[in-house]
């Protein structure tokens, strides 16, 4: 993923300057507190809510139809204008334009790993802030999923589209080498023995037991499946975080087995392109994926049309016996305050809370394949249907549920983040270009250094 790129200068004009005694645990905002309840009631004809997405084919269709079902349930009252604002890099780009220029949206979707950013901004109002004045029950809301945008307890933005990764792998392969296609790998000397009896430079069926792509965001994974914390200051959540630490043993050990793989002529060598994976595994190159939820609905087609089966597991853990689990990933939605009147800010409120409801979250399922932020979405009749046409969904479901939430699983909290899974992503490619892995994500984390200072000094 491209790094986003902001100086120190461009953020602090967009900031307009500020302070941060700590972990801002939850009081991102530019305001004290949400608006009065009956904003909208005093509002004369129709309030109109600016909404910046990131969202395109598919999955623009499926939020259009949310949208429209919103506004036609609010006629005469609030009228959401959605605009695709780019891919995350660029609407994150143009959201800080925006600040500048005193014209940001009332609402906008920033992915996961903008999340600190946003919060330091102070643009937003933090939805604890509704939630606490209407004393609402979030009870339905996947702990999991709520805890990457929560600090202290403290919600700062409503997820909306969430991903988690799994374990893919071709049972129709797995049987043709002699293994059980019930029992996937579980951990990375699990992965080689099977890469091992898979892989055509070993006599097996497939031409690569495994492959993946180069992609910081499994190597986040792998370091939280083993309980340990991607950067320092309780992953960015104790305090802004100050280094990277996926220069550490449990990171360098992934790097090594992945070099040794490729080495070994068991994994392939797919670059950073995920489409590149991800049509190899399609194709029966590879017997083994990790790769998002997201391609759940991709993959099952690819299956039926190729004439294999396809089988889904937990994301695997770096050893056997870590109790750790998987990041989500995805999106989420904020809430403009500064420059900014109250009715805009109910309105978004209002249309924040009709997306996360059970409903909507069921349809943004089905139409899309993103894991639901409501528990309640999965009793929903439609989606009960849906996963039982596709089962292998609820091995995400039961992952999502049987991780046990704390700093390692709830991910970092970094505000050069972007940057850092690059780095990542440059030495993981590195290694298994065969520099040293522990020279090459040295090098990676050391060439943050400047960038995490610098964005900490900035923002105060």
């Amino acid at each position: 993923m491209p790094a986003v790129v902001a100086s120190a200068s461009l953020f602090l004009a967009a900031c307009g300057g500020g302070s941060d005694n700590g972990s801002d645990g939850g009081d991102g905002g530019s305001s004290g507190g949400a608006p009065a309840a009956d904003a909208l009631d005093k509002a004369k004809g129709v309030t109109t809510v600016a909404f910046w997405h990131a969202m395109d084919g598919t999955n623009a269709e499926q939020l259009t139809k949310l949208v429209d079902e919103f506004n036609s349930a609010n006629s005469g009252k609030i009228q959401v204008k959605a605009t695709y604002a780019g891919k995350y890099d660029d609407a994150i780009t143009k959201y800080k334009a925006a600040i500048q220029s005193k014209s940001t949206p009332d609402l906008i979707q920033v992915y996961d790993i903008g999340t600190r950013f946003m919060i330091d901004a102070k643009q937003t109002i933090p939805m604890q802030k509704f939630i606490d004045r209407d004393k609402l029950d979030v009870s339905d809301l996947q702990p999991n999923i709520a805890g990457y945008y929560s600090i202290n307890d403290k919600l700062n933005s409503m997820p909306f589209n969430t991903s988690m990764p799994v374990l893919y792998y071709n049972k129709s392969l797995f049987k043709k080498a002699g293994l059980d296609p019930e029992k996937p790998p579980q951990d990375l000397a699990a992965i080689r023995a099977a890469a091992e009896k898979l892989s055509k430079t070993k006599g097996g069926p497939a031409d690569y037991g495994f492959g993946a792509a180069i992609y910081g965001w499994l190597l986040e994974q792998f370091i939280a499946t083993d309980g340990k914390e991607y950067c320092d200051q309780g992953n960015g959540r104790d305090g802004k975080a100050t280094k990277v630490l996926f220069d550490q043993p449990e990171s360098v050990e992934v790097v090594k087995w992945w070099q040794q793989m490729v080495k070994d002529g068991l994994a392939a060598n797919t670059g950073r392109d995920t489409k590149a994976a991800q049509a190899a595994f399609k194709s029966g190159q590879l017997a083994i994926n990790l790769e998002s939820t997201g391609q759940l609905g991709g993959y099952s087609k690819a299956a039926k049309d190729g004439g294999w089966e396809l089988g889904a597991a937990n994301y695997p853990h770096i050893k056997a016996g870590t109790d750790g689990g998987p990041i989500i990933g995805g999106a989420s939605l904020w809430i403009n305050s500064a420059n900014h009147e109250d009715v805009n800010q109910e309105a978004a409120w209002q249309f924040v809370k009709f997306l996360a409801s059970p409903k909507s979250q069921a349809a943004w399922h089905i139409g899309t394949g993103y894991f639901p932020i409501s528990k309640g979405a999965l009793n929903e009749p439609a989606d009960v249907s849906y996963r039982k046409e596709n089962p292998l969904f609820d091995v995400a479901v039961k992952q999502l549920e049987g991780t046990k939430l704390s700093k390692a699983t709830q991910g970092c909290l970094l505000g050069v983040m972007p940057q850092a899974r690059k780095a990542s992503e440059d030495g993981l490619e590195s290694a298994i270009n065969g520099t040293d892995a522990q020279e090459a994500m040295t090098k990676a984390a050391d060439s943050l250094k400047g960038q995490i200072s610098q964005y900490n000094s900035s923002v105060g």
